[in-house]
């Protein structure tokens, strides 16, 4: 929350996803975990951006929950992409990557997305993301291509099982979750070398397809979003001068950026 002289209140809900939730359910957050903190009548602009606001349908799905629940503001529904863009380049052209659960990029050109690397998903893609660094973990470890002393490590750890493993990745909700969370595992183990080259050919590989198809791209600042660009900044560094690209932001969540954006607005 943003008022006219600058001053901000940050106020944190769950997330927000019309893929995952219908109306009834997005409403009941913003009545239990928004009203009791503002006065919606008092908000003037509002500015969302979601993972699942990918379709026009989708989008309008929250805009209409929104437009009920805050009356007198004007309404902004955006993809979570356009998000980070914003909060990474603000006006200024550049590429704009997002490094956590999953991985997207786009070209930038200060105003809108210009072009968007194709993103396959964590079935087929998402290079660098948490979920493929937890695929490729998980696969030599039942594999035993895992070196010994990681191998022992990860099972003191997590206790795994093929089956409980395959469950929780064919039967239980948001699998590319679970996968992710083996990132902490990795960081936990950084120094490993088994660690250290999965992670440069995993950043390395993003660069490749995600990053140098842009024409221009070693013109522009190539910036990133998402815990693990944040915490496997030195990592992705590496990988950015091995590419010839310049470095812009590395930043955990876009929340300040697009308030330095939108204030402006006000």
């Amino acid at each position: 929350m943003i008022d006219r002289s600058g001053s901000r209140k940050t106020i944190q809900t769950v997330g927000i996803n019309p893929y995952y939730m219908s109306p009834d359910a997005i409403r009941d957050v913003l009545d239990k975990e928004l009203y009791p903190y503002l006065n919606p009548t008092s908000i003037k602009q509002v500015h969302f951006y979601g993972a699942g606001c990918s379709t026009n349908s989708k989008c309008r799905t929250v805009e209409s929950v929104l437009g009920a629940f805050f009356t007198d503001a004007e309404i902004e529904v955006e993809h979570d992409l356009l998000g980070a863009a914003r909060a990474l380049c603000d006006h200024k052209p550049g590429i704009a990557c997002i490094l956590g659960t999953g991985s997207n990029s786009c070209y930038f050109n200060g105003r809108e997305i210009a072009s968007n690397a194709v993103s396959l998903g964590y079935l087929l893609g998402d290079e660098g993301s948490g979920a493929f660094l937890g695929k490729q973990l998980l696969t030599d470890y039942f594999l035993k291509y895992l070196p010994d002393d990681l191998s022992l490590k990860l099972q003191e750890d997590h206790h795994l099982t093929l089956e409980t493993t395959l469950d929780a990745l064919y039967n239980k909700p948001k699998p590319n979750r679970f996968l992710a969370s083996f990132s902490l595992f990795i960081h936990k183990n950084k120094e490993h070398p088994y660690c250290r080259q999965l992670l440069e050919k995993s950043f390395d590989d993003f660069i490749r397809i995600s990053v140098s198809q842009y024409p221009g791209y070693k013109n522009v600042d190539v910036n990133f979003l998402g815990s693990v660009a944040y915490f496997f900044r030195d990592e992705l560094e590496k990988s950015a001068i091995k590419a010839d690209i310049r470095l812009g932001l590395i930043l955990r969540s876009a929340i300040d950026g697009l308030a330095n954006y939108h204030t402006i607005e006000i």
